[in-house]
């Protein structure tokens, strides 16, 4: 029996390339979109969900704490901060080991993206207050609008912003070239019940980012950050 809730899955949008045979797709995005007053749209990390709570540190199950050796200074980081956590679950992505995308500007290893009290998911300029009072960073915000009127200009829209470069010089772990950011998640910026996760939370996921194996885990390495030696090295 799992000691919480995992994170929920995530639906591509039906224009995202990057999807496998697992993955799901939200062919009514459109009409759940049109009941978010408020969208972010934040720059999809290349790393491991990871879960802070007064429980543990886990990853994509809540079966139990993870134990996995790039989640070692995120443990002894949540040593420190377990009591401060109360009801609160931080959910973010965990840069430690390098996965298909590598970035060169990583000023932290763990960028919060979503964090949960009970049955909610709090909203946006909640998640940034929590995660300031922890000495954590958000994911990189690349646009916030509301709601939008138009679905061709709103895919043609999220198309150019896939484009980008994002936040953190990403570049392909293959060929070592520059690549673009590996994709968007868009979520209703105001708080939301858990139950209906999946009408709140989207995303693009480009096509061929995976360079990964099942074998990654025996040769990874560990993500370089640009201020080595200063404050939130290892966390």
């Amino acid at each position: 029996m799992a000691i919480s809730q995992k994170y929920g899955r995530t639906y591509h949008y039906p224009f995202s390339p990057g999807t496998t045979s697992d993955d799901r797709i939200a062919h009514d995005y459109w009409e759940h979109i049109q009941c978010i007053p408020n969208i972010i749209h934040t720059e999809k990390l290349d790393g491991e969900n990871n879960c802070l709570s007064k429980n543990g540190v886990f990853a994509r199950s809540h079966a139990a704490p993870t134990t996995s050796a790039w989640t070692e200074s995120l443990r002894r980081f949540w040593q420190l901060v377990r009591n401060d956590l109360g009801d609160l679950e931080v959910f973010g992505e965990n840069l430690y080991a390098v996965h298909s995308i590598e970035y060169r500007k990583l000023e932290h290893h763990f960028y919060v993206f979503g964090i949960r009290e009970h049955d909610r998911w709090l909203n946006w300029e909640e998640t940034q207050f929590y995660a300031r009072m922890l000495d954590l960073p958000t994911v990189p915000v690349i646009k916030t609008e509301a709601v939008p009127t138009d679905r061709g200009v709103f895919e043609k829209e999220m198309l150019k912003l896939v484009n980008g470069r994002g936040a953190f010089e990403p570049y392909d772990v293959y060929d070592q070239r520059e690549t673009t950011i590996e994709g968007i998640v868009s979520r209703n910026a105001d708080d939301y019940a858990a139950s209906d996760f999946a009408q709140n939370v989207f995303k693009y996921v480009r096509k061929g980012h995976v360079k990964t194996d099942e074998h990654w885990t025996r040769n990874w390495k560990r993500a370089a950050l640009v201020n080595e030696g200063r404050k939130n090295v290892d966390l």
